[in-house]
């Protein structure tokens, strides 16, 4: 059952008239390889409206670029000859507007961050070592801390459970010895005396097995944010997703119960085929556009335009450490950069797994 809202529409609960479903899709998945994998950036995008509303933008899209093939995904949009079509898609006047949402993640500081909440269960020390980290060191220096907390949270080591642990603390150890004294060290010193609690964490994984929810994958807490984006206000909302081998029931109920114990309106989530769901294929489109345009700004060769067209959707709980970049993709509302800034640092948005 269909309602428009503006000319689209959006689907409504038959029974109580709230919001029924959003469709979901993520773009940028390197499993646990947060630091050396394919792409730097995770985002996740939800998209409101009825399927055949879906439907009919996507012959649209088709239309409008003319490409001979069978599936579109975002890398059609983002070629330079297609920048009118991705332009409108983006724009006030297209299908997306105001029905759409996409949750970043920036994987570096991901990875600080998750490291901070596991030794030190301290999010604010995460920003600040994230801050001082690239101001202080070199940038080989960076990146082996960047590297060695990687290996330290990836559940599959085939160094067994005491290199990991041993590598991060020689990394650790290293810096502070050469940057005693800056800003980065006192964060470095407080991680320096928690071996143990790397130690339990790793002799954990080799006893009990990999754990429900790693550590460093993005998408499960994603879920959970976009789920929140949704259900502001009080209204429940059901999430139907691409099918995804992350997405295991046991995963989905856990993400179920984390969205319940935070207070989000998560009333279910289902797996389905992205070729037979339009809303899902736009959810696609605009996750894989998200990734890119945001990994350009990241990277320092953004797009002012594109990122202005992307700002509308982005979510301020992003998980997001940059402060450059989050200024110029950070909700347009939020003229200032990312709403939970302060002197300490940026939130991350982001709960610990429980």
């Amino acid at each position: 059952m269909g309602h428009k809202i503006g000319g689209r529409g959006v689907t409504w609960d038959r029974v109580n008239g709230t919001s029924l479903e959003v469709a979901c899709d993520e773009s940028g998945s390197d499993g646990e390889n947060l630091t050396g994998g394919n792409t730097d950036v995770f985002a996740h995008a939800s998209v409101r409206l009825t399927e055949e509303c879906a439907a009919a933008q996507v012959r649209e899209i088709r239309g409008r670029i003319r490409s001979p093939a069978e599936q579109y995904k975002a890398n059609h949009l983002l070629r330079e000859k297609h920048r009118t079509v991705l332009e409108w898609l983006l724009s006030e006047s297209g299908p997306l507007f105001g029905h759409a949402h996409v949750h970043l993640v920036e994987k570096t500081f991901f990875v600080v961050d998750r490291t901070a909440d596991l030794l030190l269960g301290d999010p604010r020390a995460a920003g600040a070592l994230f801050r001082a980290g690239p101001r202080t060191f070199t940038e080989e220096e960076w990146r082996e801390f960047l590297t060695a907390a990687n290996r330290l949270l990836r559940v599959r080591s085939a160094e067994g459970p005491e290199e990991p642990v041993a590598g991060f603390f020689r990394t650790v150890d290293g810096l502070l010895r050469a940057y005693s004294g800056t800003p980065a060290a006192d964060v470095l010193a407080r991680l320096a005396t928690e071996r143990p609690r790397a130690v339990a964490y790793r002799d954990g994984i080799d006893s009990a097995g990999p754990p429900l929810v790693p550590l460093l994958n993005p998408l499960l807490p994603s879920v959970v944010r976009t789920a929140a984006h949704w259900s502001r206000g009080g209204r429940p909302v059901r999430l139907a997703h691409d099918r995804q081998n992350m997405l295991t029931p046991e995963r989905i109920a856990w993400i179920e119960r984390t969205a319940r114990r935070q207070g989000v309106g998560l009333a279910g989530l289902r797996l389905v085929v992205s070729r037979y769901d339009a809303r899902v294929q736009l959810a696609d489109f605009l996750a894989g556009i998200a990734r890119s345009i945001a990994s350009d700004e990241l990277n320092g060769r953004g797009d002012p335009a594109l990122a202005a067209l992307l700002r509308p959707y982005t979510g301020a709980s992003a998980v997001w450490g940059d402060a450059r970049s989050w200024a110029r993709l950070g909700p347009a509302a939020m003229e200032s950069g990312h709403p939970a800034m302060d002197s300490a640092g940026p939130a991350t948005g982001v709960n610990s797994p429980a």
